[in-house]
């Protein structure tokens, strides 16, 4: 591996970024994986060659292989939810840096998040319920709101958290027991500054995992059916202004939760081993390969320099499979909208709603295929969950 890699789903999540990190990791030439989007709602799948199953969410995916993990201040870092992800681990914690400045995510955003979703009722978004989003918005109108750093002062620590509680309401956990929660989170850890990022990327090729796909970007996805977190490349280029985007699919769409999807399918045969129906995100829906979505996605993230395709094993067992290149009425493109316009991507959602696939097609070769459809060269083939199930282009 040359270079620094920035790992992105140009999908709806799910497409396989984990098992991507893990391959990339087994070469033993990454310094570190750095995390630069979403919290502890990420769930990256790797399974060893051993065997050994870790689905993470705010360490590494690189961390089975001995590869560091650095949170940047782009993360939400939830140190409750950490602790339980790290003792599955076997608590490498000495593998483990987090930026000073990233946020902290406390019980009171994740009921507040909880109690809006269940809220919506039918009209659910499809949060994943852990409070990511509440936490952002938070931290949008208080600039108060508790970062890693405040970790390591107690009194202003208990200050931040007990803003929190009476802004969002109480959940029955008392302050002092967060304190002293993040607290022992501040002792374990490394909390580093600013200049830690630039010595890693000067030490060495880096790969930075983002969290969720594309096609749910806080800017770019169908509002509201979105997440409170830039998916694209644009914290990833923010850091590391020179990397390879390498954009990750499924040789499928799949979408974990409400909102438009236009090519589900529930009538193929698609069973997943690692994603089913939870309490916030509802069903995993699956469907065929939509290439007029997965273009929008690489257009608005600026372009791939390559692609991983998964689950290249799939269309031989699921003959009905297929990839959709127009929708209804000729629809080969979904126009971008301006920057930052949520009226216009909600628009957009309402019309994706209303319409179904028109052409599609089974071809012979689906990586040569979804390379022609996403403009893109293929740089790493996946045949199964392993890094022996993958192989460079």
């Amino acid at each position: 591996m040359n270079g620094h890699v920035g790992v992105v789903d140009l999908g709806y999540g799910d497409a396989g970024k984990g098992t991507v990190v893990d391959f990339l990791c087994a070469s033993g030439q990454v310094d570190a994986v750095l995390r630069f989007n979403g919290g502890a709602q990420a769930a990256h799948n790797v399974i060893t060659e051993d065997g050994r199953h870790h689905t993470f969410a705010q360490f590494g995916s690189g961390t089975l292989r001995g590869v560091p993990t650095h949170l940047t201040r782009f993360m939400v870092v939830d140190p409750l939810a950490l602790a339980g992800e790290a003792k599955a681990l076997g608590n490498p914690f000495h593998l483990l840096t987090v930026d000073g400045d990233a946020l902290l995510a406390t019980p009171w955003h994740r009921a507040a998040n909880r109690r809006r979703e269940t809220g919506r009722g039918a009209e659910r978004h499809g949060s994943c319920g852990m409070g990511v989003g509440e936490t952002m918005s938070y931290a949008e109108t208080h600039p108060d709101a508790p970062r890693v750093r405040d970790v390591l002062s107690p009194s202003r620590l208990r200050q931040r958290l007990a803003a929190v509680r009476d802004a969002l309401g109480d959940c029955g956990v008392p302050v002092q027991d967060v304190v002293d929660a993040f607290t022992a989170f501040g002792e374990t850890v490394r909390i580093v500054g600013d200049s830690y990022t630039d010595s890693l990327l000067a030490k060495g090729p880096c790969v930075f995992e983002g969290a969720q796909g594309v096609l749910l970007d806080e800017w770019r996805g169908w509002h509201p059916h979105t997440t409170w977190s830039t998916t694209t490349f644009d914290n990833a280029l923010a850091l590391c202004p020179s990397l390879q985007r390498l954009g990750v699919v499924r040789t499928y769409t799949t979408r974990h939760g409400a909102g438009p999807f236009v090519t589900e399918d529930p009538a193929l045969d698609l069973p997943e081993a690692h994603n089913g129906r939870d309490p916030w995100q509802g069903a995993f829906r699956t469907g065929h390969f939509d290439a007029v979505a997965h273009r929008y996605a690489v257009e608005v993230a600026g372009g791939v320099d390559a692609l991983a395709i998964t689950h290249l094993d799939v269309p031989e067992r699921c003959p009905d499979l297929r990839i959709c290149t127009s929708y209804e009425g000729g629809w080969d493109r979904i126009e971008p909208g301006p920057p930052q316009d949520l009226g216009y991507q909600e628009h957009l959602g309402a019309r994706l709603r209303e319409t179904r696939p028109e052409r599609m097609y089974r071809p012979d070769d689906w990586a040569e295929a979804i390379s022609t459809h996403l403009d893109a060269p293929v740089l790493l083939e996946s045949y199964g969950p392993q890094s022996s199930d993958k192989k460079l282009r």
